[in-house]
């Protein structure tokens, strides 16, 4: 008898949706001292898990729940099932506790399988970068800041018609891709984690969908639900449906005022600012390539900054490290430019649902055979990184820009806007300057690349054999004089970026 083909799978963080019920008439009656410490020590609680006092890493995020099924769900991410067990027994010690009646939980681990990038498991620690930073975000996954959750447990069907685990592993995989297809189209507007449960719930997997539109979640769903995917194999349990607040809010939400309240949160998902550690950066100047690390190190913080200040004292725009600046995503893709540029179209019209989205766009290189890139922008990191998730499913992609390179060193300047009359001068100084390029020491590569959509926006990007190597260029009279240039021939001033 033929056995089946299972995925593979790798697991992250273990998940915990814990919803629960308010006791109203127990409130109601209790005395305003009891209430006011309930309030207190829940507010204390909610906002050291959102802070994840409680471990070395994590998420959590508070919700007000819509329907009878519940009032409250508190849900929470966390790197093993200890960390999960003491954060439910931490709650039922706070006075807040006493007023709510545990309506339902569910519990389950983040995963990837082998039908999402078989290549991942079998190449392992070879597996390429990009990648392997997407597999990471998935197992362990920032909650979006949107407002409106669904989540919903399923499993897939084993009935006498319909068993999924009957069919070949080649056969199960093409139903998931094109499942996927579906999902990409809502890109920038809906945000899923997917949670296995096997052994742990009474599910297979959960689906947690987050987005500012209820609309976005309903309509991905019942599209899905057209899909063979869905209409044949899959089986779904009950939908909760919440609104997320901050826990400061708690009070509010007890007194049955509108939640969150007046000036909490924003009017788009991805708003907390900031940069991420362990990010790569660039430094963007007039005619030069920016600056950043082409791998990690225990001061990297501190030697972007000396290189920032090094090329401020050769009056060199260096950027600054934290407020002013855009977050950059940067992959590169071997796929057909033109296919290429349709699917990015795609995906670009949803990121401009979000006011964080500041442009996407292809960027083809003028070398013959070089990888194209794409470009996407956004005004804060976590928006960048979601981004980053998204777009590491088009086709062919091979890297993204700050990967781990533990013998080179790579510069990136953007926002090249040439003013159009001078765009032949700019193109032939970048060659002029390229050859000179190629004969440093040092020195490996570097490449111009132009937007498809104009011709007049570009980047250059170079590789180093070091830091001190493409720091020589920087001090150089050539590069002195290629900064010249640039303030008479860009139309707009070059602006850092951070490397999400």
């Amino acid at each position: 008898m033929e056995r089946r083909q299972p995925p593979q799978t790798e697991e992250g963080w273990y998940v915990l949706h814990d919803f629960r019920s308010i006791d109203w008439d127990a409130w109601r009656d209790a005395p305003e001292r009891r209430r006011s410490q309930a309030i207190e020590e829940g507010i204390d609680y909610l906002a050291s898990c959102e802070a994840v006092d409680d471990a070395d890493a994590g998420e959590s995020a508070t919700f007000a729940v819509l329907g009878h099924k519940a009032d409250l769900l508190v849900l929470h991410l966390r790197p093993t099932l200890g960390d999960i067990d003491t954060l439910e027994r931490r709650f039922e010690h706070t006075a807040l506790a006493e007023f709510t009646e545990r309506a339902d939980s569910y519990l389950s681990v983040t995963e990837v399988s082998g039908y999402m990038s078989q290549d991942y498991f079998e190449d392992g620690e070879t597996a390429d970068t990009g990648i392997a930073q997407y597999i990471e975000s998935r197992l362990k996954p920032e909650l979006p800041d949107s407002e409106f959750l669904s989540f919903y447990p399923m499993s897939k069907r084993r009935g006498p018609d319909h068993n999924w685990y009957e069919l070949p592993f080649d056969e199960r995989a093409d139903y998931l891709s094109n499942h996927g297809e579906i999902g990409k189209d809502y890109a920038g507007r809906v945000t899923q984690i997917i949670s296995g449960s096997v052994g742990l719930d009474d599910f297979e997997w959960g689906i947690t969908l987050f987005g500012d539109d209820p609309t976005d979640v309903k309509e991905l769903l019942y599209e899905m639900r057209f899909d063979p995917s869905s209409s044949r194999f899959a089986e779904f349990g009950r939908f909760l449906s919440a609104r997320r607040f901050p826990p400061e809010d708690l009070g509010a939400f007890l007194a049955g005022e509108r939640v969150p309240q007046d000036g909490d949160g924003s009017d788009h998902p991805h708003a907390h600012g900031g940069e991420s550690a362990g990010h790569h950066h660039g430094s963007g100047d007039h005619h030069g390539d920016s600056s950043s690390g082409g791998h990690p190190h225990d001061d990297e913080d501190d030697d972007d900054e000396d290189v920032r200040s090094e090329l401020e004292e050769m009056g060199v725009y260096a950027g600054q490290p934290h407020g002013e600046d855009v977050h950059a995503v940067v992959l590169y893709s071997a796929a057909d430019p033109d296919e290429l540029f349709e699917e990015v179209d795609g995906l670009r019209g949803n990121f401009d649902h979000y006011d964080t989205h500041v442009k996407t766009a292809v960027y083809e290189s003028r070398a013959e055979d070089a990888e194209t890139a794409i470009v996407s922008l956004w005004d804060t990191d976590r928006a960048a990184n979601t981004a980053a998730g998204f777009l590491a499913d088009l086709p062919e992609i091979v890297r993204q820009a700050g990967d781990n390179d533990d013998d080179s060193w790579g510069t990136m300047g953007m926002f090249y806007t040439v003013k159009p009359e001078h765009r032949s001068d700019f193109t032939g100084t970048f060659e002029d300057a390229a050859g000179l390029l190629a004969e440093m020491d040092g020195h490996r590569k570097t490449d111009l690349l132009v937007n498809r959509e104009d011709e007049n926006d570009m980047f250059i990007a170079s590789r180093w054999d070091s830091r001190e190597d493409a720091m020589q260029f920087f001090r150089s009279d050539a590069f002195s004089e290629a900064v010249e240039f640039g303030r008479d021939v860009l139309a707009d001033r070059p602006r850092h970026v951070f490397l999400a």
